[in-house]
């Protein structure tokens, strides 16, 4: 898995395979999902990710304590 983030898009990819994507579905406003066309998951893109990817985290971090450096 290779994750990769292009602040010029805020766009965060995350490639789980490097097999190439034939087609792309859009999973609500701020994903799309990446497909083989036999129906393999090849890649995640996130829009908007500083955002989203914060909002997302947020609720999970505040349940637990963050490790101490």
């Amino acid at each position: 898995m290779k994750i990769k983030y292009y602040a010029d898009a805020d766009a965060l990819d995350i490639r789980i395979s490097e097999e190439k994507p034939d087609y792309g579905e859009a999973a609500g406003e701020e994903m799309i999902l990446h497909y083989t066309r036999e129906g393999r998951l090849v890649k995640i893109e996130i829009l908007d990710a500083s955002r989203t990817v914060i909002g997302f985290l947020t609720p999970i971090l505040s349940q637990k304590p963050l490790a101490n450096k």
